[in-house]
This record gives structure tokens, C-alpha cells and sequence, in this order.
């Protein structure tokens, strides 16, 4: 027993030893790695002013990225990208297509090109849907007409009235030998008890939860989440945007909570970016790779919408997102439209929207009046004057809850999908989002977009002023914590 007796004698050495070696190994990665000084700076102070506990922090709450390439078994290491090896329309064909008041539209795609990995693909349709009531049909729908394959991801999957919905009816495909894969967050499925998982094997439907955190090797991922929404039937059919799986988006059955929300059925090739996307994160999740004609086969012509899926992450896609919306913004003529549940910008997005505004373009953005976390919304209103001064115009819609994420530009280019405009989005979720280039598609959503405007009441920077001293500093405070909330 002498080693414990030396143990006990010496142990307050071997914390501080352990204190600083960690505070070192913490400090020195900020350092390294934190592209924003700002927050290089805020880190190491708090890893040397609160030891110990600073640096078990950074670890788990500042270190944010994680490499997937090594996962994947194709070829050298290669991305799911391009599976279908179309080279895509190249921008000349682009500006062709573009009346001359778009133009600038076709020097957006050119950047774009050298952004993102995927190819602009023409030929595709987008329709609409709007909450869960048109939404949710159309999706089982789809499912129960499966022939060959369907693929599912989703942050949120409640157990509830939609969600068994779902999986009765993806049992039922399985049954029919339909292959089915379901990949759920590890965090989203919590936000119900007990979980959906239960009820997806009773179905004997094949699922996996992404990024689960209790194993020791992801406890540095804890921070992190798969907020894709992306249901893909038999490689064909293609649904994304900002909707999870729960009842309080199904306005026609009375939720106790609604939400409303936009959701989007995609036909095409575009399709292909959908179930690429998919299968990067069931491979890393899971080591299964999906490819051949079951998941990725050839896909016609449907539409008249020149579109192209864009992945964002924590990970190599990192900023991929927060680039788009930057090069969409500054090729901005007329007007930008931009409908989000949580509005927390960066001072580059800031920046950005103001130099659009002072150009003479319109910038709008919808927001809930009252939005379902309270901290962001305290987090959220710290921020308005920011670009209420500068032009900028913000609207707050009534209850229920807006969940709806939308970003449109000259009412000729459009993005939709899973991201809001915070940091979480931007920097530590993992998110898919479709662009679009089409007349057509873009003015129906402006139309959407302008009838929530009508049932919407405009705020001011004369309003925002005049909060009482402690609501400021109470809203002051929570925009602090705006990078993880």
C-alpha cells in the first residue's frame, strides 16, 4: 500500500501537473487553429483564468471540426461527389439561359464553381410545400409507392403521431424488400422519450443515430449535429428543406406546440446531390457504402430549374455555406429576400447585407415575433440595430412559431434547405441546402415570402432603442453565448 500512501502525499502535484499540461495542449490548439483572433484570444483567457475546467471546455465546446475523409472506402479516399459524373452546365450556358437584368447571376455560379464540389445540374423541378400538411403526405406517399430504396435523415424524428406515421410506413417497405436506411441525430432523437429507435427495429427498419456521443472517442464531438433533412425514394425522388419528423408541424391535426415550416419535393438530377449527400454520412456512420443503380440511378430531365446541392460542416465543407450566402449577397441588384427562425450573424454577414442595402438593393428579413428559444431571441434582438441602421428591414411574423428558412435574390435565384443564420448553422452543424437558378420557382417563393410580409408587423431601430436599460443588458449577455446556442 506505499504507492497509495505516495499518492495521497503527492497528488495536488499531479493535478497541477495534469491542470497545465492540458492548459498548454488546449492554449496551443487555439492558438493554432482559431482562424478568428478574437476567439483565439477569448479561449486561451479562459483556459489560464479558470484552470483546468477552461481547457475540459475548449475541448468539448471549442473544438469543432472533425476529419471524414479517412472513413470512406471508395478509391483513394474520395468524397461521395458527382456520383453520377455529370459535368453540369457550364456558366456561359448558364448566362444564356439568364435575361440580361440576371447577368450578374451567372458570375454568382462562376464562384460558385470554384466553391463547391457538386456540378450546377439543369433539368430539375422544385415545388413547394408548405407545413407539414402538405409536406408529410407527399413524402408518405412517395415512401409507400418505394420500389427499390429509400433513404431518410433527419435531426428530429419525435415519437408521436407523425413520427409512427413514418415508421409504419417505412416497415411496410421493408416488407415489400424495399431497402431502407434511416439515419437519425443522437441529439434530435432525444428531444422525445421514449426515443423513435424502438419503433424503427420493432419495424425491422435498418437505422443508426449520427455522431453519438457517449462513446469516449466522441466526447470532442458533442457540440456537433447532423441537421440535414433529406428523404430520397428509389434515387428518384428527392425531399429537403427545413422540416423534421413531429406532429407540431402538421397544422391540420392541432398540435399542442405548432410550427410552421417549408419543406420541398425535387425532381431531376439534382436528386443525385440529395442521396450523395446521404450516403457520405451513413458511411461515416455506419462503414456501409451505397452505390449502383438501387441508389444512384440515371435521372432524366424533369423541370426547368438549374439547381445544385451544397453540403456544409464542421469537417472539409467547413465555410462552404457561409461563402455562398456571401457571394449571393454582393451579386445582389434588387432585392434580397431572407425568411429564418434564428437570426444571430457574423459581422462578415453583417457587413455584407448592409453594403447591400446602402447599394440600393431592398434587403427584407422575416423573423418570428416570437421565437421558440428564448435565449436566442434575446440573442437575436442585441443584434437588429446592426442592419436596421444601415437600411435593412426586419419583420416579425405572429404565432405560430415560423420555422421557415429561405434566402431569394432579384427573384431569380434561391436557397433552400436546412440552414438558418446563426453560428450554429454556420459553423458547427451539418447542413444541406439546394440552390437555384429559376425565374419561376424564385418568384413563387417571393410570393410566399410577401404574403407573410402582409400578416407581419415591421420593426424599427426607434424600437429597438428604446428596450429598458436591463432588457439590453439581458439581451447583451445572451449574444455572448450566440456561438453555441
Amino acid at each position: 500500500m506505499d504507492w497509495l500512501a505516495s499518492l495521497a502525499k503527492f497528488w495536488h502535484w499531479l493535478v497541477a501537473l495534469l491542470t497545465v499540461t492540458l492548459d498548454l495542449l488546449a492554449s496551443g490548439h487555439a492558438l493554432l487553429y482559431k482562424r478568428d483572433s478574437r476567439a483565439a484570444t477569448a479561449w486561451v483567457g479562459f483556459i489560464w483564468f479558470v484552470p483546468l475546467i477552461g481547457s475540459v471546455a475548449y475541448f468539448l465546446f471549442g473544438v469543432n471540426r472533425i476529419k471524414r475523409r479517412a472513413v470512406f472506402l471508395r478509391g483513394e479516399q474520395e468524397r461521395f461527389a458527382n456520383r453520377t459524373g455529370s459535368a453540369g452546365l457550364p456558366s456561359p450556358q448558364l448566362a444564356a439561359r439568364l435575361r440580361p437584368e440576371h447577368q450578374p447571376l451567372a458570375a454568382l455560379a462562376e464562384t460558385m464553381a470554384g466553391i463547391l464540389p457538386r456540378p450546377l445540374l439543369p433539368g430539375n423541378r422544385v415545388e413547394l410545400l408548405v407545413n407539414g400538411d402538405a409536406a408529410y403526405p407527399a413524402m408518405l406517399e412517395a415512401i409507400a409507392g418505394a420500389q427499390r430504396s429509400i433513404t431518410l435523415a433527419t435531426y428530429i424524428f419525435d415519437r408521436d403521431e407523425a413520427g409512427l406515421a413514418f415508421v409504419r410506413a417505412l416497415g411496410a417497405a421493408v416488407r415489400r424488400g424495399v431497402q431502407v436506411r434511416v439515419l437519425i441525430d443522437a441529439t434530435g432523437i432525444r428531444y422525445s422519450w421514449p426515443s423513435i429507435l424502438g419503433a424503427l427495429q420493432r419495424e425491422k427498419v435498418p437505422c443508426a443515430r449520427f455522431l453519438r456521443t457517449f462513446p469516449l472517442r466522441r466526447l470532442l464531438e458533442m457540440n456537433l449535429r447532423n441537421h440535414r433533412k433529406l428523404l430520397v425514394v428509389d434515387g428518384k425522388f428527392g425531399f429537403t428543406g427545413g422540416m423534421n419528423i413531429r406532429v407540431g408541424h402538421w397544422l391540420s391535426r392541432q398540435p399542442k406546440s405548432p410550427v410552421r415550416d417549408l419543406h420541398f419535393q425535387l425532381t431531376g438530377p439534382v436528386v443525385s446531390h440529395l442521396q450523395e449527400a446521404f450516403a457520405e454520412d451513413w458511411c461515416f456512420t455506419t462503414g456501409e457504402v451505397l452505390e449502383g443503380e438501387r441508389w444512384f440511378p440515371e435521372l432524366a430531365s424533369a423541370g426547368t430549374v438549374v439547381a445544385r446541392g451544397i453540403t456544409d460542416g464542421p469537417d472539409e465543407d467547413f465555410d462552404k455555406l457561409r461563402w455562398t450566402i456571401l457571394a449571393a449577397l454582393s451579386a445582389a441588384q434588387k432585392s434580397v429576400r431572407i425568411a429564418t427562425p434564428y437570426f444571430l450573424p457574423e459581422p462578415t454577414l453583417v457587413a455584407a447585407l448592409n453594403l447591400a442595402a446602402l447599394r440600393g438593393v431592398q434587403v427584407d428579413i422575416l423573423l418570428p415575433s416570437k421565437v421558440n428559444l428564448p435565449f436566442v431571441q434575446w440573442a437575436s434582438t442585441a443584434m437588429w440595430w446592426q442592419v436596421l441602421e444601415h437600411g435593412c428591414r426586419i419583420w416579425l411574423s405572429p404565432p405560430p412559431f415560423d420555422h421557415s428558412k429561405v434566402f431569394l435574390v432579384d427573384e431569380a435565384w434561391s436557397l433552400i434547405g436546412s440552414t438558418n443564420w446563426d453560428p450554429r448553422s454556420l459553423r458547427l452543424n451539418f447542413e444541406f441546402n439546394v440552390e437555384c437558378y429559376d425565374v419561376p420557382l424564385a418568384r413563387e417563393l417571393a410570393g410566399w415570402f410577401d404574403a407573410q410580409l402582409r400578416a407581419s408587423r415591421q420593426t424599427c431601430l426607434a424600437e429597438v432603442d428604446a428596450r429598458s436599460v436591463i432588457v439590453r443588458l439581458r439581451d447583451g449577455a445572451a449574444r455572448l453565448l450566440s456561438p453555441y446556442l
